[in-house]
């Protein structure tokens, strides 16, 4: 999804989103996932970026590669919110839910709202597969839909039916049923075709057979909304465009801004990037994104596994490039006694964590926040590093150049937290000047004059980045211990204890060089502070926003940095009567901030797979805000 939007009009801050159907609208779209419901997600997505609309999406899809057709486990879903307003979430309940069959339809039926408009594909509810969803009477012919606008629409024939003149068998005519849908839904939402026609021109320009057949059926299920005459309670959705700033935009995931700032922050180092990873989900794509850098010089590398492939990366740090590795969850664990060797060393290296559910492998393809303690105290030893968590798909951007400018200037490995939502989900993204990043560019130690490998700066306490093959500059290196300035093996408990103190001192350090810690949204003080992390921004303050329109009193708290900590944020906290943590997990940031600063938060906790609905953080803030 890499269209470009129109430019828009400057003006400040979005309006907060409170009406539905007037100021944003939230489509679903569901079907088997052979049926090519991500790819009409994502072009929906794309034409609502190009109109103007501000956006948030949230593809849904299951871990496995194919499960067998028309089954509840094989469901594939991509949600979308377009709006006028600041969305910011994929929304809590859908206006529109497009259900290819059976299986999709009681996946999803219970986020439409009521009143909500239900499309189904009627050619599928046929007795096979309604067995196979667990009904046990065909639903469009009784009356639990009451509840619902129901369109039913014969969608596999007329998809046949639009694309007989191209020559294509059956089974690949009936893969084009998702450009019919799609054609349907733009006229529904009052888009033309001409963003998703020109890009099955580029797409399939190689296949004019498929490309023919995809245009069709786009056409014709566009063409059948305008022609139907539908009855009134069918009505179109009219969503204007959002007031942008001036900029030019792109869609964007993020995977692909992490790739994006992993490369721009090597790039203001001056290092080359070396990438080395092993397939996990959701963190794949990164790999993927770099590898199409290779021309920029990007190195990337396939490991056999996990441990080489961190292993790969800190030996491209060794010699004098950026070393990044990334994975999810049970992949991180995988790597942590590497890791170690990155924080023995003393080199630096970016760790990319792209959160899942767990533990062990848990749920692929679903979005969890449970690995922060993982990040912050998952390696043997005494051994801290820097945690840094993006709070969005955008913010991943600037959090990946960060991350390289924290890991180069102490010396260190950095965990970078991402998760399965900011992951996959998109949103449009000003495109950054590049002028604006000013270049931190890193200086290899040459002189081996006085030369000690483990002689530190005074201010960061790193130590020197000698690479090898410096002339003068040989010294040893490995995980065993290394008596202090020398490097030399140790095992003098004395100069254990102080190289660990060293350590810890060098990373609790970074806090100096942190900006303080300010609300987001609301005052410095009150009555309520909500404190999160990571993917939990979007419905936070979207609730917050909604909550001081009702006049609730009521602040954002976002948290980059996990650790250390911003250095004013215990006196930021404790200017508020109460604070709320919600987390996709069981409370893993309460109890750092417990353990850190005695705050006593209340906390919000889910661990579903699912995000944060903004009515489950609105409902737990008007219940403190009344107490």
């Amino acid at each position: 999804m890499n269209e470009h939007v129109a430019t828009a009009p400057a003006d400040d801050e979005l309006e907060v989103s409170l009406v539905p159907e007037a100021d944003f609208a939230r489509v679903r779209f569901a079907g088997d996932s052979g049926d090519g419901i991500q790819l009409t997600g994502t072009r929906f997505a794309a034409s609502a970026a190009r109109f103007g609309n501000d956006l948030a999406t949230f593809p849904d899809y299951p871990a496995e590669i194919r499960a067998p057709q028309g089954t509840l486990y094989g469901v594939s879903a991509y949600s979308l919110n377009i709006g006028r307003t600041e969305v910011l979430t994929f929304g809590d309940v859908s206006d529109v839910l497009v259900a290819l069959n059976p299986a999709a339809l009681k996946t999803n039926l219970a986020d439409l709202k009521d009143g909500g408009l239900l499309i189904v594909d009627e050619s599928a509810f046929i007795d096979r597969n309604l067995a196979k969803a667990g009904y046990e009477a065909n639903p469009l012919q009784d009356d639990s839909l009451g509840r619902y606008r129901v369109l039913p629409i014969d969608i596999t024939t007329r998809t046949l039916d639009a694309v007989a003149e191209t020559g294509l068998g059956r089974k690949d005519a009936t893969r084009c049923k998702n450009m019919w849908t799609l054609g349907l839904v733009l006229w529904l939402f009052e888009r033309d075709t001409d963003a998703v026609a020109d890009w099955l021109q580029r797409k399939f320009y190689k296949t004019p057979e498929v490309l023919a057949a995809n245009l069709a059926a786009l056409k014709a299920g566009h063409a059948w909304g305008e022609t139907a005459e539908l009855p009134p309670e069918m009505r179109r959705y009219h969503i204007p465009k959002a007031k942008l700033k001036t900029g030019e935009y792109r869609t964007v995931t993020g995977n692909e801004t992490l790739a994006w700032g992993l490369y721009a922050g090597a790039r203001l180092a001056g290092l080359d990037l070396f990438f080395g990873s092993y397939p996990i989900t959701p963190a794949s794509p990164l790999l993927h994104a770099l590898s199409r850098m290779k021309n920029r010089g990007v190195i990337t590398f396939q490991a056999e596994d996990e441990i080489a492939a961190v292993c790969s990366a800190i030996g491209a740090s060794y010699a004098g490039s950026l070393g990044v590795t990334a994975s999810a969850g049970p992949g991180i664990a995988l790597k942590t006694e590497a890791i170690g060797l990155a924080i023995s060393t003393e080199l630096p290296l970016v760790v990319v964590d792209v959160q899942r559910g767990g533990p062990s492998t848990g749920l692929p393809t679903k979005t969890e926040q449970s690995d922060l303690f993982q990040a912050v105290y998952g390696r043997n030893g005494d051994a801290p590093v820097p945690v840094i968590a993006a709070s969005r798909s955008s913010d991943c951007f600037d959090c990946a150049i960060e991350a390289v400018k924290i890991a180069t200037r102490y010396m260190t490995p950095v965990m970078l937290l991402s998760d399965g939502y900011i992951a996959n989900s998109a949103e449009p993204w000003p495109l950054p000047d590049p002028s604006k990043f000013a270049p931190f560019p890193v200086s290899f130690r040459t002189d081996a004059d006085g030369f000690e490998p483990f002689a530190r700066d005074p201010e960061t306490l790193a130590r020197a980045w000698a690479v090898p093959g410096t002339p003068g500059l040989e010294h040893r290196i490995g995980g065993l211990e290394k008596a202090d300035i020398t490097g030399n093996v140790s095992y003098d408990p004395d100069n254990h204890e102080h190289m660990t103190r060293l350590r810890v001192d060098k990373i609790r350090g970074i806090a100096d060089a942190l900006p303080e810690q300010r609300p987001e949204v609301g005052k410095p003080h009150g009555r309520l502070a909500v404190v999160g992390w990571g993917s939990t921004w979007g419905a936070t303050r979207v609730a917050v926003r909604r909550a001081m329109a009702e006049g609730i009193d009521v602040a954002q708290i976002h948290l980059r940095h996990i650790w250390p900590l911003p250095k004013n944020l215990g006196d930021l906290l404790g200017a508020y009567d109460k604070i709320l943590i919600p987390e996709l997990n069981t409370g893993q940031l309460a109890a750092l901030l417990r353990a850190e600063l005695g705050i006593r938060p209340h906390t919000l906790n889910k661990v579903k797979g699912q995000p944060f609905k903004v009515s489950e953080i609105g409902a737990a803030i008007r219940e403190l805000a009344a107490d």
